[in-house]
Order: C-alpha cells, then structure tokens, then sequence
C-alpha cells in the first residue's frame, strides 16, 4: 500500500498512502502497551495459533445491506492441524455478531461449542471454537456493525455516481472487522465469494471475475492463489469497467473512467517492464478501482483488484508512481509477504524500490532521481523528529498499534538500503539476486531473519568484498543514514535552487523564470525551497505568476495550501475548504489540519471545516483528525 509517496513528506501510519499500503500516517506517539498473550503467540498482533491450526481456505457468502450499514452471511473455513494434539481454532474477530457455527458435513450441518477469549480494545475480541473430530469445515454465521472498522459506507452524495458505495481496507489488522479469520500476515488462504447486492449496485472483490454482469444480484468470485486477510477486500457501488491492455481493466463510477483510463494507460508498460526486471506476473489480471475521494489512503495492493484514490488523477500522468508502486507489490508484499507486522519494511521497502526501477523504465532516470530526491530529503527531515528506534528499519520498541510501523523509514530507508546494495553490486547482479528472492519465497509469508540469512547466503558470501554483514547491520539496527551511502542528487533541483535564491535576492523576477516545462516533481521541489516564513507581497506574487491556488494537481496544491497557512495567506483560503471538504486521503488533509491547529488564531476555521467534511471522511482519518482538532471538546462547547 502507498502510504508514502515519494513526491510528499508527510508520514503515513498505515495503510496508508503504499501499499501503502497502504497510506495513514504515523502517530506521534508510539503505542508500546503489551498484549496478554505476545509471549504465547506467533503473532502479538493476532488471537490465532496458527502454531496450532492453520486455515487455509475462505468461502465466503455475503450479503450487502446498505440500509443497516452491515454485511450478513456465512464464512466457511477449512483448515489442517499444525498440532495433531489442537482441538480448537482461535480466531480474530472485532466488532463482528456470532449468530451460529456448525460443522459442514455434507448435508448435515451439527452446532460446535464455541465462546470468546480474551478481548482488547486495538486488537479485538478471540474467537474459539471447539474443533469437529472429523475435521470439517467450520461455518460461521454472522453479521458485521456499522462501526466496522475495516468499511466504509457512503452515501450518494458522498460519490462521483448517483448510488451509495462501501469499500474495505483491510489493512492491517482491520480484516477482523467484517469476516472471522485468522487476521495474520503469517497465514495466506485461498478463497471464493458469493455476494448478493441490490441492483444496481455491483460489487468487486480482490479476486477473479470483476467483470460478470451477475444474475438476479448474485455474484461470484474466486481468488485461487493463496494471500494473508489483509489483502481480502470488497467494494460495491455504481461501477463500470473498460479494459485498457491486455492485463488491465479500469473499474470505477462513471464520471471517473475515463480520466482514469488516460490516467493510468502506462500501467501495461509498467508490467511489461517489471516483468524483464524480476519474473513473470503471477496474479492473472492487475486492474484498478478508483475509489471515492474519501479513501484515506493513495492506493492499496489487493490482488488483482489494486484500490486507488482518485487524487492522482493530475491529466499529465505525473503522478502514477503510485500506480507503479501498487504493481510493485505483486512481487514484494503479495507474492513475499512480512510474516509479522514488525517486519514492515519487507513488504514496503522491496515495493518502493522497485517502484523506482518501473519509474526508470517506463518514464525515465530524470523522473526517478528526481522522485529518490523528494523522498530522501523528506525521509531526512522527518527522522529528525522521530525517537531513535523508529529510525531503524528493526525496530526493537513493540507497538500495539501495527500502524505504528508503518512510516517513511520502512518505505524510503527500506528503499535506499536496497538501492545501496544494487550500487555495491551492480544492476545485474542485484536483479539477479531478487530473482532468485521472489522465486525461493514466492507464496509465502518470512520475516527479516530469513531475508538476512537467504542475503549472506545468495549475496553477501559471493561479493563479500562489496557488502558485508556489518553494513547491514548498520542500515537494520542503527538510527539515520549510513555515512556510506551516497544520497539521490539531481542538477535539476540544483537549478531551482538557484533560481528561488535569485528571485529572494531581487536578482530575478517571477515572469521571467521559464516553468514552461517543468514537472510535478519540478514544482514540488520548488515549493519545498522556499523559506517558511513569506510575506503576503510574496505570496501574492508567486500566485499571480502560477496561479498556484487554483492548480488541481493534488500534490501541488497541498504544498501550497501548506505554506498559506503558514504565512496565512487569506487568498487561498476557499481552495482550503474546497480541498479538505473533497479529499479523504489522509496523507493530504492531516497536515493541512495540523497547520491550522498550530495556529491559536486559524482554530475556529479548522473546526469550522472539520465538523462539516468529517462525515465524508473513512474512520481511519477521523480517529486521527479528531485529535488533531480536538474534537469531542469542540462537540461539547
């Protein structure tokens, strides 16, 4: 899941703007409350042993009802013994309403004895059911709560279309909220969904047959290759597809199709590309549903099926990074997944830098470098302001919260340590090794002990004079950059530099510097270069000759909204309530919010727009923004 982009500073917590993915972003404070059972279990973050039981196969059958704001139906579960001694399945369930579980055997369908375990308010409510002696399945009758914290469900008017819309973002722990499962990145399982909708909504799944046309509101999917719970996902709502390449379909609402299909035409070229670099594509369709502008995140990797917010629709396709960032995660993440939460940065690392070899390939080293700039200087700037353990890629302080591990060091440090090791090796050798990566784990879920020692195996040992275990241990274990790393640079921003010291020192007018051409990343870094504190004179100016505040580059925009906070510059104020009353992603609008919050005297205009966009935001943002804003405090005044 994209949490971070590279073209922006902000932190994600997760899911967020990745993979990312993917993204929410980080806390400011680390939760580090211990769970009652992190000794016992192979995962702190789940109720399940699958130590003991493993599931290994989903069915699935739903029913959306809009109305009550719920799914209700069945999961049916199959499962082989890890234990031979085991007699009973524990299970992570959050929010969800247990009305029935039997065995299915053939026609016969006897109640188990079942009961909850231990409960905690992050991780949910353990789930455990005494296990059939035969081995059957376990069917599981149920019915989610409107609260879900894995859904969202939005009116029409909260939509491009004229129909209401539900989306999940399972993500990492939020899978629990609308199906019981083993809620584990350690447990991968196949699965097939039947999903009875009310016409004309129709529903898609991270799995195959978006395209049916369903009969009498049935439909039916079927995800054969084997994924953790987080990647489970659903959405409904009024959307139409149209194919674009041989791999990819674009889903969306109407109003956005088209846009989108232009948006992302390079997304064949981008697979293709990836292709040449690191084995074939294993996943059968990669398509794309654009999500209403509420989704919190950038985009979100479910197979076959990758979620995207609508905010990287810029018209210039300068800001599909994000598209290659998703498709990354086909190789690292969905195919090699982090077997623990902790371990974060196998997933998102791996995807941010190949991410950055699709860039190179599809549009060029100059995009790429440039992208690698933003991204280092912002990494940079936020490990300042993060406790020395969260600036390492293992993190020793547990947290709670998975979210909590989500952050620009898993995605960007994760990216240059890779990036370090290709530059010691070689392209080819390097490409070769992560071959050979994704091969050897394909399908499986591993942690960072067995990345290290398949690395001193299948690398280190065989260029031992260019990388050694030391090195490594420097990038995993301590806080900052390594001092022998040699960071992205490019002339292209060395210009711009130039050219805004040339304008502050009255050397060079606004009219005549030449923005012709530049890109997105161009204009980023230009904004970045500024110093924080402008006169209006100033602000007035750099609006006049760019037109800054109307500009509908999502990116750009935020950059300056940003900094007409800062100086308080009124001028931009309605794009502000425009942006924040239409956005949801959280990367976007929560540093907008903290910028007005850090004004005692912009305090009433963040509440003012909060408490009338809030309803149109996903619960992922809001349990962050109503901190921001104080929330409950301002209800009661």
């Amino acid at each position: 899941m994209r949490f971070i982009s590279l073209l922006f500073s902000s932190l994600p917590l997760l899911l967020l703007y990745g993979c990312q993915s993917h993204p929410v972003q980080q806390k400011t404070k680390t939760t580090t409350e211990s769970t009652p059972f992190s000794k016992t279990h192979p995962d702190p973050h789940s109720f399940s042993r699958h130590d003991l039981v493993q599931v290994n196969h989903l069915d699935l059958e739903l029913t959306v009802n809009f109305k009550e704001k719920i799914l209700e139906g069945f999961a049916t579960l199959t499962y082989k013994k890890v234990d031979a001694e085991a007699t009973q399945l524990s299970l992570d369930t959050r929010d969800l309403k247990i009305k029935r579980i039997s065995a299915v055997n053939g026609s016969k369908t006897p109640k188990l004895n079942w009961h909850f375990g231990q409960n905690h308010s992050l991780l949910g409510t353990e789930l455990i059911i005494d296990l059939p002696h035969d081995g059957s399945p376990i069917k599981i009758q149920y019915e989610t709560m409107p609260q879900a914290s894995g859904l969202q469900w939005l009116t029409p008017e909260q939509t491009s279309g004229e129909q209401p819309y539900l989306f999940s973002q399972s993500q990492a722990i939020h899978a629990r909220s609308w199906i019981p499962l083993q809620d584990t990145p350690a447990v991968r399982v196949t699965y097939d969904a039947r999903v009875k909708v009310k016409r004309p909504v129709k529903p898609v799944l991270s799995a195959d047959n978006n395209d049916q046309a369903g009969a009498d509101g049935f439909f039916e999917f079927s995800m054969q290759q084997a994924i953790p719970s987080y990647l489970i996902a659903i959405a409904v709502g009024d959307i139409e597809h149209q194919q674009i390449s041989k791999h990819v379909t674009i889903y969306a609402e109407p109003p956005v199709t088209e846009a989108a299909a232009y948006e992302f035409a390079e997304t064949e070229n981008m697979i293709e590309a990836t292709e040449a670099l690191y084995g074939p594509y294993r996943w059968g369709q990669y398509d794309l549903l654009i999500l209403p502008p509420s989704f919190p995140f950038g985009g979100m990797e479910n197979p076959k099926l990758s979620h995207i917010t609508p905010t990287v629709i810029a018209g210039d396709r300068s800001l599909d990074s994000l598209i290659a960032h998703e498709l990354a995660h086909s190789w690292s993440g969905n195919l090699v997944t982090n077997a623990l939460w902790q371990d974060a940065w196998l997933n998102e690392g791996f995807t941010t830098y190949i991410e950055a070899r699709i860039v190179d390939a599809v549009h060029g080293e100059d995009r790429m470098i440039m992208e690698a700039a933003l991204a280092y200087e912002a990494l940079l700037a936020k490990m300042k302001t993060m406790p020395v353990d969260q600036q390492k890629l293992i993190n020793p302080t547990f947290s709670i919260d998975p979210d909590d591990y989500f952050s620009a060091v898993t995605y960007d440090k994760g990216r240059f340590f890779l990036e370090w090791m290709e530059q010691q090796v070689g392209r080819t050798v390097f490409d070769g090794f992560l071959n050979g990566y994704f091969n050897h784990y394909a399908f499986q879920s591993i942690t960072t002990a067995e990345f290290i020692d398949y690395l001193k195996l299948h690398l280190i040992k065989k260029h031992p004079k260019k990388i050694t275990v030391e090195q490594v241990n420097t990038w995993l274990t301590e806080p900052g950059i390594p001092t022998f790393f040699n960071p992205p640079t490019t002339a292209k921003f060395s210009t711009i530099d130039s050219l805004v010291a040339a304008w502050l020192g009255g050397n060079k007018s606004l009219q005549n510097i030449d923005v012709s051409k530049w890109t997105t990343q161009e204009w980023l870094h230009f904004l970045r270069a500024l110093p924080k504190e402008l006169s209006l004179t100033q602000l007035a100016a750099l609006d006049q000759a760019f037109n800054l505040t109307q500009r509908q580059n999502s990116e750009i925009a935020h950059d300056w909204l940003l900094i007409s906070i800062n100086n308080q510059y009124e001028a931009a104020y309605g794009r502000l309530i425009d942006y924040l009353s239409n956005i949801g992603r959280v990367k976007l609008i929560k540093p907008l919010y903290e910028a007005l919050m850090s004004n005692p005297s912009l305090h009433n205009l963040a509440n003012n727009i909060y408490q009338k966009a809030r309803a149109g935001y996903h619960p992922i943002a809001t349990s962050q923004i109503d901190k921001i804003v104080d929330y409950q405090q301002v209800l009661e005044n």
